[in-house]
């Protein structure tokens, strides 16, 4: 049986965090770190499959979800200043150990937080989060002319970011099957990036995102040095990266676990219960690792 969710805030730095926790505290913890544009209702699925086991942590970044939305003007929004905040957060409530579950903006967030304090990481789970430059697919191509000159290339960057099409190909990318996707996944998050101020904040955010292209060979060479354990998930019907990215991280992991599955960019939306079954077995198996 899944344990109760609790809704909780906590003030990091000055700004009201809200995270989601389930699960026995004195179980193994897992921290899981978001995309865009969603939050930490993404990770719903794996806290009603995962917390009788798990102890689940999902913090919501300032400008995301339920957490702070300070002003672009008075708070820097980068991936840097995220995994600050992010491990203040870890630190306020006391998780020294954990393995870090990344999604998307997850995966730039989490590397900057492993890089940091790798003693605190226990093993990685990677679901559709890019670190390597081949993994950008084609979509990346106004975003990469927004990233080399941004006042004249804002315009074309929100729609291709975050236009209500651009939400939905998110969720559905190419399955065929696309009654297995409940639309109120895209029309929830296109509300939300239709509030005020949410277009700044998230231009600013995305104009960020060319440091984690800069910083993936650091993180490749960290993982090849440091050989953690790693379990890749894959939706292959996701348009926003490329569906070589999954043996690019074997590359640098050979004895990582990989799995491409029949899903989209989120993959939680139709493989909750495959995933939820290959943490299981992926954690249990870094566990017995440990105790050896």
């Amino acid at each position: 049986m899944s344990q109760q969710v609790f809704y909780r805030t906590v003030k990091i730095d000055g700004l009201s965090i809200f995270y989601r926790e389930a699960g026995p505290t004195d179980a193994p913890t897992i921290l899981l770190l978001h995309g865009l544009p969603s939050s930490s209702r993404m990770f719903e699925p794996l806290f009603a499959r995962l917390s009788d086991r798990f102890h689940l942590v999902a913090p919501d970044y300032p400008g995301f979800g339920h957490s702070d939305w300070p002003e672009p003007k008075s708070f820097a929004y980068t991936f840097d200043h995220y995994a600050e905040i992010v491990i203040h957060f870890t630190e306020a409530l006391k998780l020294s150990r954990y393995t870090l579950y990344m999604q998307d903006y997850g995966g730039p967030v989490g590397f900057r937080m492993a890089l940091a304090h790798p003693e605190r990481v226990e093993a990685l789970v990677v679901q559709d989060a890019v670190a390597h430059n081949e993994g950008l697919g084609v979509n990346w191509k106004a975003r990469r002319a927004f990233w080399a000159d941004r006042t004249p290339n804002e315009s074309t960057l929100r729609i291709n970011l975050l236009s209500l099409p651009t939400t939905r190909t998110r969720h559905v990318g190419s399955d065929p099957d696309v009654d297995r996707y409940d639309p109120d996944l895209w029309t929830d998050e296109f509300a939300f990036l239709s509030q005020p101020g949410q277009a700044e904040i998230q231009s600013d955010l995305f104009y960020d995102y060319r440091t984690n292209v800069e910083a993936y060979p650091k993180w490749q060479a960290w993982m090849r040095e440091k050989q953690p354990r790693l379990l890749v998930i894959w939706g292959k019907y996701d348009l926003s990266f490329d569906l070589s990215e999954p043996e690019a991280y074997r590359r640098d992991v050979p004895n990582a676990e990989v799995h491409v599955l029949d899903a989209g960019h989120f993959a939680l939306d139709t493989a909750a219960d495959e995933i939820a079954a290959l943490v299981r077995g992926f954690l249990a198996q870094a566990a017995t690792g440990a105790a050896a």
